[in-house]
């Protein structure tokens, strides 16, 4: 069986270097972008099959990407976890209507958060997601 890979879009090196670890570590392949321009091109190159995403990006933020993620017929099925900095109380709701899946506040917990991938990526029944709340 071929490895899943998941496409990491932060901004953040540090943030890259550690999610890419865990993931790797957890048997996953990823891929990079850095702004919300690469991060369209990449998931178009990639094909992956989850993308973290944060929101605050250059070159068009996580919203930018959310949205032409859903506006894509290809694109437009691959789960998006976001983990932000940005404020929670206004933005948790907003990134949900925008199409994401989860949402995690930075720093986020990394066992909550490869829970959340699994689950995403190989749901306990066919067809649903169990995610936090």
């Amino acid at each position: 069986m071929d490895k899943q890979k998941i496409l990491i879009v932060d901004d953040d090196p540090d943030l890259r270097r550690g999610l890419n670890l865990r993931l790797r570590a957890n048997h996953y392949e990823t891929a990079y972008a850095t702004d919300g321009f690469s991060a369209v091109a990449m998931a178009q190159k990639e094909k992956p099959d989850l993308i973290i995403l944060d929101i605050g990006l250059p070159a068009g933020d996580g919203f930018v990407v959310l949205e032409r993620l859903q506006q894509s017929a290809t694109l437009s099925a691959i789960p998006v976890i976001v983990v932000t900095a940005r404020e929670p109380q206004y933005n948790k709701d907003r990134i949900i209507r925008a199409g994401a899946t989860a949402f995690f506040q930075k720093p986020a917990d990394n066992n909550e958060l490869l829970s959340t991938i699994r689950n995403v990526l190989n749901p306990p029944w066919p067809g649903t997601a169990a995610l936090p709340s």
